[in-house]
Order: C-alpha cells, then sequence, then structure tokens
C-alpha cells in the first residue's frame, strides 16, 4: 500500500555527475548534515509554503546506461574537488543500497557518441511502443515495492542530437501533405502516439519515449536536459487526460544564467547591443558528449536563443562549447559583450563565470523536484509554467528575464 507524501526521485541518467550529487544532497539533507545552500526552496518565503514537501518524502531510483555505481561517481567528483570526500562518506552506505533501484536504459536516437558510452542498456529490436511498455513496468515495480504514492521522472541523461523529424528546415523541405501530417503529430496526441508505434527506424528520441512513458501513467516529467522530451504540444494533451504535470528544457545553471540576468539591463537602459559572444570550455562527460556535432547543435541552439526575445532584436551572437578534459567537473565561460553608448559611442562588457558543473545543477534539480511536488499537492495539472526561471528554453514562455521569471514563481507561491 502506497504511504501518503512519498514520492519517486526516477532518474533518467543516475549515475551521472549532476545525478549523483543531487542524490549525495538529498541524502545529506534528509539526515540534516548540511546546510540547504544554493536550493532556492530554502529561502524563507518558499521554506514557510503550506504543504512544501519535506526532503524525506522523496526516494531515488532510475536508469543508467553504464556500468558504473553511486560509489564510483561520488569518487570521481571527489578527485576532481566537486564534492567534500565527507559529504559522499558521510551517505555511503545508502549510496551503495540505491545502486539496486538502478536499472539499464534506453538508447532510441541518442546520437552515437552516446550510444559509444552505453554498455547497459535494453534490447534495441524494441519498437519504441514496446520501449515504452517496459519503462512503465519499471516504473510501476519501483513504486509499488517502494510503497510511493507518486512518481516524478526527471531526465539528467546526456543531451541528445536535434530531432530532424520535426525540425522547421526539414519540413520546409517536404510536400505539403508531410508537412501537414507532421505538424498534425507535433500538436495532436493520437497522432503522436501513432510514432510510438512504428518500426524501430521511428524517429523519437528516447527521451520523448521517457516523457510519454511516465505521464501516460499520470506520473510527473521535467527534463533538465536540451533534448526533445515533452516539447511537443501533443504532451499538453496527455497531461489533461492523465492529470499528470510536465516541464523543461535544459536547466539555467551558468553563463546563459547571466545573459538572462544582464540582458535586460542593456534593454532597459537602452544600450545596443552589437555583438555577445560566448565562449565555454568544460571538461566532464557532457564534454565529450557535445564534443559531437550533432548533440552540441542542440545545446548550442538551447544556449543562443534568448537575447533576441529579451532585447528586442538580434544582435550578432556566436556561442562556442569546447571540451577540455583537464577542467574534470569543473566549466569556464568568457563572455564578450560588445554595445554601443550614448552617441553611439562603442563599449565593451566581459566577465568569467567559473563554477562545479555538477553543484551548480544539482539544486535546482532537488528545488524542480520539490515544487514539482508541491504543485502536484495543489492538483494542478499541465504545463508548469511558473518554473521558467529554472530553464534556458521554458516551452511555449516567451518572457526570458530571470527576475521577471521568479516573480512569476513567487506570485504562483502566493496562489494558495
Amino acid at each position: 500500500m502506497a504511504e501518503k507524501n512519498r514520492t519517486g526521485f526516477w532518474i533518467i541518467g543516475a549515475w551521472g555527475g549532476v545525478a549523483t550529487t543531487a542524490v549525495v544532497g538529498l541524502l545529506n539533507l534528509q539526515k540534516q548534515l548540511v546546510r540547504p545552500i544554493g536550493l532556492t526552496t530554502e529561502l524563507p518565503d518558499f521554506a514557510n509554503v503550506k504543504g512544501m514537501p519535506a526532503w524525506t518524502d522523496f526516494v531515488p531510483g532510475g536508469y543508467e546506461i553504464r556500468d558504473f555505481s553511486f560509489g564510483q561517481a561520488a569518487d570521481e567528483l571527489t578527485e576532481q574537488r566537486a564534492l567534500e570526500s565527507s559529504t559522499a562518506a558521510q551517505v555511503r552506505a545508502e549510496l551503495e543500497e540505491l545502486d539496486a533501484r538502478v536499472l539499464p536504459g534506453f538508447l532510441a536516437n541518442s546520437g552515437k557518441v552516446v550510444e559509444a558510452m552505453a554498455d547497459r542498456k535494453r534490447e534495441e529490436t524494441l519498437t519504441p511502443r514496446e520501449m515504452l511498455f517496459a519503462m512503465q513496468a519499471d516504473m510501476k515495480a519501483f513504486a509499488e515495492e517502494n510503497q510511493l504514492e507518486h512518481l516524478i521522472v526527471v531526465n539528467l541523461m546526456s543531451t541528445e542530437p536535434v530531432c530532424e523529424y520535426f525540425e522547421k528546415q526539414t519540413l520546409a523541405k517536404l510536400p505539403e501533405a508531410e508537412q501537414a501530417k507532421r505538424r498534425n503529430e507535433w500538436e495532436n496526441w493520437d497522432a503522436f502516439r501513432a510514432l510510438l508505434d512504428a518500426s524501430a527506424e521511428s524517429p523519437v528520441p528516447a527521451s520523448t519515449l521517457y516523457a510519454a512513458a511516465a505521464m501516460e501513467l499520470g506520473y510527473d516529467f521535467v527534463n533538465f536536459t536540451p533534448s526533445l522530451g515533452a516539447t511537443p504540444p501533443a504532451f499538453e494533451q496527455l497531461a489533461e487526460r492523465t492529470a499528470s504535470r510536465f516541464y523543461g528544457n535544459d536547466g539555467k545553471t551558468g553563463e546563459t544564467l547571466m545573459k538572462s540576468v544582464l540582458a535586460p539591463m542593456f534593454a532597459h537602459r537602452n544600450l545596443h547591443v552589437m555583438s555577445w559572444v560566448g565562449h565555454n570550455i568544460f571538461g566532464n562527460r557532457d564534454g565529450i558528449v557535445l564534443d559531437d556535432p550533432h548533440n552540441k547543435a542542440t545545446k548550442v541552439s538551447s544556449k543562443n536563443h534568448l537575447l533576441e526575445q529579451i532585447l528586442g532584436y538580434p544582435p550578432q551572437t556566436l556561442v562556442t562549447i569546447e571540451y577540455i578534459k583537464s577542467l574534470g567537473d569543473w566549466k569556464t565561460a568568457w563572455d564578450h559583450i560588445h554595445f554601443q553608448g550614448f552617441l553611439g559611442t562603442p563599449m565593451t562588457l566581459q566577465f568569467t563565470w567559473q563554477g562545479c558543473d555538477s553543484l551548480l545543477a544539482a539544486p535546482l534539480v532537488l528545488d524542480l523536484l520539490r515544487l514539482t511536488e508541491l504543485a502536484r499537492r495543489r492538483n494542478f495539472t499541465g504545463r508548469m509554467d511558473f518554473l521558467a526561471c529554472f530553464f534556458k528554453s521554458p516551452i511555449r514562455v516567451e518572457e526570458q528575464s530571470f527576475v521577471r521569471q521568479f516573480e512569476e514563481l513567487e506570485d504562483w507561491l502566493r496562489e494558495e
């Protein structure tokens, strides 16, 4: 029998750096061994919200495609100075127990570089619908075995290549009848669902299969990556049918967070931005994946779109992402902003952002977990636009100013 307010934290990419840091953090928070620095939901105005879930309400599990473990991932992060050895050591026993809850994952349309990393994966000949049924069986078994009332699926897997099947550039080259068919699949759940029943050649990526599997069961889905996930509007129909919740995409942790804070300053002071260049270097496993141009294209698009929406015009932009092995989990972003001041005089602003990738992302994951569960307890269903401040590419939200997005979250919290 399910226990009230006991919710599964089902992680796609469970033994990755961000996921492991989030789990280590969650276990330490549950034992009250660390201060909640970096957690938005621990701000005074948030912590006092009626119905806010406790950290002890969450039970981790999930999928992983690599032959690894939480302990090995924590050791790797410790070696890279991302985690203090004592922080991982004081929950080592719990991490070892959790390894049994991590199952081999799925790889549909995840890209060659991700597939090359996989040594724990499911049968590749399954159709998308068969994969989805297998995912649902795993989720239901996890919920039953751990007496869970609900499950929140959080996608932390490596970035997938762009799903070209739905890309505007691809559609423009097709006959009108085929364009109409694909737009219908994009917008209507029954048509989109038919893609899942196609052969193993279906264009639907793993992130979207995970979203469909969770939401068909009435579970929730949060996409912390720039992959397709639940982006198609068809998922809004699915959420309505199953009273589920979803949001994404791509956690806003560093350089893009700075853009969403600084760009409104230029707009409000009527300073004309001529160009904005951002160079990003980091050395973790995501860096290896993003070194592949197909996977990188998805990430660059997510990082590069918000300036025009904030400024009201398109400055010249350049975003680079480079893998530098020696940096490990630490990343550096250097930005050069060339703008016109009064009387057209050119000026520059430069900044350098240096931080630990996993430590920047993990608290956002935990906040999203907590706020998604709060939304369920408030009987909210559908697309969670009030979470836009956590994402680089918030689904179908035009407002990109971080301050305004955060105000919208605060407004939602005050609604009840």
